[in-house]
């Protein structure tokens, strides 16, 4: 088999016949070697082989054993459900820090479950949520036309879903530009402007979504930005490339200036980061756990810390069916 070939999680999933959380909770144990490639996780050929015979060894002993069970992985996500002692995957999808901040506080808080990390943009989350691929969405959605973030899509895509709306914190969002800001930009409508090269975030970003409805709200076509498809993956992507000089403006969030330095941020709009969690049975009594890490002072205090956070309505409940 050619070194050259890889999985996505997906593939993997449908050649194992097992669910896409059980991929991750394999990655996440380290029985299963993987690496990033932009969004996607993926696995190499050799690998994925490599995992299948130490697989099919241990089923092999365990035939011979009348005490043998199946590995936990499958266990958490067979149909009688997860045996004791066993930790159930909850995929969380997003890229902002706090995200990771909050996976640590679930893994020493919230019992019976192991936090997994899904580097997804809002829109595709949604999405994963609606396919049963994640468990916790987190979103920032503007809806240009009544200037609300995230309810409105949350409602048309998880339709005849029972769910929660929580929030996380607010943010500014707005424009990176040069050092200085040598072409005086100061708005949206600035985008017009003829001879400006721009960077990108992949469709399905927060940010895509934002830049999109300004343009569309200020009468600006998408073909009057020169890079417009021209993408990157992440905030601070797009923040180097215009440190670099290799674009003059681009979209994102303010603590990715500061952290990529030589780069100057206008603030535009300040935007409201959710989490969005399907409220079945069996998910309440983590997610009532975790809006308890929400609004600890624990939690808040280590937030707090990080310049550009709003925690105003951190852990209220928004919205739900």
């Amino acid at each position: 088999m050619s070194s050259d070939v890889s999985y996505t999680t997906e593939e993997i999933a449908k050649m194992l016949k097992i669910s896409k959380l059980t991929v991750y909770d394999l990655i996440k144990k380290g029985e299963l070697p993987s690496y990033r490639v932009g969004k996607q996780m993926r696995v190499d050929a050799a690998d994925f082989e490599a995992y299948k015979q130490r697989a099919k060894g241990m089923q092999t002993a365990a035939a011979q054993t009348v005490t043998a069970s199946v590995p936990a992985a499958e266990r958490s996500h067979s149909g009688t459900g997860a045996a004791p002692g066993s930790m159930r995957p909850l995929v969380i999808t997003g890229q902002d820090i706090s995200l990771d901040i909050l996976v640590k506080y679930m893994e020493k808080g919230v019992s019976g479950i192991r936090p997994l990390r899904e580097y997804v943009g809002s829109l595709d989350s949604l999405i994963s949520m609606y396919h049963g691929e994640s468990d916790i969405v987190s979103t920032h959605l503007l809806d240009g036309d009544t200037g609300e973030y995230n309810i409105p899509y949350i409602r048309k895509l998880l339709v005849g879903s029972s769910y929660m709306v929580v929030n996380l914190l607010s943010r500014n969002a707005g424009l990176y530009v040069g050092k200085g800001n040598p072409l005086g930009l100061k708005s949206w409508a600035d985008l017009s402007r003829p001879g400006l090269r721009f960077m990108n975030r992949e469709k399905g970003s927060g940010a895509r979504v934002l830049l999109d409805e300004q343009l569309r709200l200020h009468g600006i076509k998408p073909q009057q930005l020169s890079g417009y498809e021209q993408e990157q993956t992440n905030h601070i992507g797009v923040a180097a490339k215009v440190a670099s000089g290799e674009a003059d403006v681009g979209v994102g969030i303010e603590k990715a200036a500061a952290i990529v330095g030589q780069v100057d941020f206008i603030p535009l709009i300040e935007e409201r980061y959710d989490l969005v969690m399907l409220k079945t049975a069996e998910n309440m009594p983590w997610i009532q756990s975790l809006l308890g890490i929400l609004r600890s002072d624990e939690f808040q205090k280590e937030l707090q810390a990080i310049a550009g956070y709003d925690l105003t309505r951190t852990g209220e409940i928004l919205f739900e069916t």
